[in-house]
């Protein structure tokens, strides 16, 4: 069964933050071989708080495979926390069945996947894969992938 269409993620970075391993976490977040599937990780600098320069930090996953990885990998690894998402469901998911999950950031960055509602946090965005394309067939298949 296709759970998503897409899948993209996104971290922010602060100037005393350490890049490298923000980087590197995410990319450990993709269970395959990124320079060989030709993901492309991108980067872009702006202007927060304080004129503080800010690295925002993406990759998206496309292709059907990739995909399917990404979510057998994260629903694997987020153990009992996969409860919660299924209890806040209908909050995490909008009407263009983007399906939002927040991992914290100093968790992560110890190997240890939590979910969290601050801004310190990787932003996984799911893009659900439902035909008709209607809430409650996005929350049958989200109830079913999280099961």
């Amino acid at each position: 069964m296709k759970i998503a269409n897409n899948v993209n993620l996104r971290v922010f970075c602060r100037e005393d933050e350490d890049k490298d391993l923000i980087v590197k976490k995410l990319k450990a977040l993709i269970p395959f071989d990124i320079e060989k599937e030709k993901i492309k990780i991108s980067e872009k600098a702006s202007r927060g708080f304080g004129e503080k320069t800010i690295h925002v930090i993406r990759a998206e996953l496309t292709k059907g495979r990739h995909v399917k990885a990404f979510l057998e990998n994260l629903f694997s690894r987020l153990g009992e926390e996969k409860r919660t998402l299924l209890e806040q469901i209908d909050s995490r998911l909008d009407d263009d069945l983007n399906f939002f999950i927040r991992l914290d950031k100093e968790m992560l960055l110890k190997d240890r996947f939590v979910l969290t509602d601050s801004g310190g946090c990787y932003h996984v965005r799911i893009n659900v894969a439902s035909f008709p394309k209607n809430r409650e067939n996005g929350i049958e298949i989200l109830k079913q992938a999280l099961k």
